[in-house]
């Protein structure tokens, strides 16, 4: 008979989930699972809503990807509308996407992942931590939270508000950005550039040491998908839809509009979340994130960024290892970086036309933008008077679930070994689900507490061995 081992909470995630480790009869790890137990039921409540709401109510899904949500509403909003908005609000709306990536990687880096890297996934628990960190290397926490404040500051900025962005609407911006403004944003990259540069200096430093702790899990075949532009280069913020796989090479590209030609949702009766497939791929594996960006485009006006991205890709299959993620995304902070500076000195970003009015056009609308953990799809459905009558959100989360589940599952059977936990096995397929820093609010649209519990139990239902974090 087989049994199951459990994880619950798993911890240094946004938000709450359950992992299952199956063992076979003969104590093997047969499979691993991510089980998220939290429900929200945005897809539910919205429903009768006017679509003009949509981009302030969805970005109270997440405190961390709010703009994320906001600008894929705002995109569904204008085909509804069967609007283009100005070129400024454009401008404006990749802003804010650069800026989120810079402040949510920089979290998923230093607060959540850096004590692992750093401190080393068998170091004592009770300091492996945010607070640990800190007082054994406080510089590190300090940039680390310095380097998000400028992301949200330019958050802020441009989008208004203090955590929620308030002008982003179907249709472009409610509001331009001042010369004052720009100025302001131009002035903060140079530290945000040097803040960059030592958090790949920290990586640089440990993360030999820490892969190799890790061991070889992370290389999984499939495709990669993210958004590309007209220009054929990476786009945060809008784009077509392209399916690259781990070479690199063109599987295949589809508007937003008809992402149901590939991509495939399915329930499960042990999970809140929603996991996605590929129809393009045999296996229906798929991996989303900064890890699939950088092989999905070619970055533009990024001299710097496209350097090291070509830099990572050259390193061969193990550019494909989702134990990579860490590193794409200071990449990808790079990317960000340079990109703004870029916008920022086109004299066209304090244009204030940065907004088009209309009705409803169009009964249905699909939106997608490349939130930090991957690509986001809003799809709405309205009637007449633009009241929602169905919507529809696939998150990051949701189209890497297969790809989780395989790589705990390949951590489970390389380090758990006998019928005794150890602290260290936990943490390493813990940080399994870590390398693609998920948001479960997102992917399931409750409060609890955190605290984790892990019993291995016999065939009989015999408790071996049990553990409480």
């Amino acid at each position: 008979m087989s049994h199951t081992i459990t994880i619950n909470p798993v911890t240094r995630i946004e938000g709450h989930a359950t992992i299952t480790i199956l063992l076979d009869d003969v104590g093997r790890v047969a499979e691993a699972c991510l089980h998220v137990r939290e429900f929200r039921g945005f897809e539910s409540f919205c429903q009768g809503r006017p679509f003009w709401e949509m981009p302030a109510i969805t970005a109270r899904i997440c405190g961390i990807c709010p703009v994320s949500h906001a600008l894929a509403s705002a995109l569904a909003g204008d085909r509804v509308l069967g609007l283009e908005p100005p070129p400024a609000a454009h401008r404006l709306r990749s802003l804010l996407s650069l800026a989120q990536l810079i402040l949510s990687h920089s979290l998923s880096f230093f607060h959540l992942s850096a004590p692992d890297i750093v401190l080393g996934l068998d170091s004592d628990p009770a300091e492996r931590n945010i607070v640990g960190l800190a007082s054994h290397f406080p510089e590190l926490i300090q940039k680390g939270i310095r380097l998000r404040q400028i992301g949200q500051e330019i958050v802020n900025l441009i989008g208004g508000g203090r955590l929620h962005p308030e002008f982003i609407v179907p249709g472009g911006m409610r509001e331009p950005l001042a010369e004052a403004g720009r100025d302001t944003i131009a002035a903060l990259l140079p530290e945000a550039l040097d803040l960059v540069r030592f958090a790949n200096g920290v990586w640089e430093q440990h993360n030999e040491r820490f892969l190799g702790e890790m061991g070889e899990c992370g290389g999984l075949p499939g495709l990669f998908l993210g958004l590309v532009g007209e220009d054929g280069c990476l786009d945060h913020c809008t784009g077509r839809l392209r399916f690259v796989d781990t070479a690199s090479a063109i599987v295949r590209e589809l508007t937003p509009e008809a992402y149901g030609e590939a991509i495939r949702e399915t329930a499960v009766c042990d999970s809140y979340l929603k996991p996605t497939d590929c129809a393009l791929d045999q296996d229906g594996l798929y991996r989303v994130g900064p890890l699939a960006r950088l092989s999905v485009a070619p970055f533009a006006a990024a001299p710097m960024a496209e350097q090291a991205r070509k830099a990572f890709l050259a390193s061969g299959i193990t550019a494909a290892s989702s134990l990579k993620y860490h590193h794409a995304r200071l990449v990808e902070m790079l990317y960000a970086v340079e990109r703004i500076g870029a916008l920022l000195d086109d004299p066209a970003i304090t244009d204030p036309h940065v907004l088009v009015r209309g009705g409803v056009n169009h009964t249905e609308g699909v939106g997608v933008t490349e939130a930090p953990r991957g690509t986001l799809i809003h799809h709405y459905r309205v009637d007449q008077h633009g009241l929602l009558t169905g919507a529809n959100l696939i998150v990051a989360t949701a189209h890497n679930s297969r790809a989780m589940d395989r790589t705990i599952t390949a951590i489970a059977r390389q380090h758990l070994h006998g019928d005794t936990l150890t602290e260290g096995l936990l943490n390493r397929v813990e940080h399994g689900i870590r390398l693609y820093d998920p948001c479960l609010s997102c992917a399931t649209h409750t409060l609890g507490h955190l605290g984790m519990t892990v019993s291995l139990h016999a065939p009989g239902g015999k408790v071996l061995d049990r553990a409480a974090i």
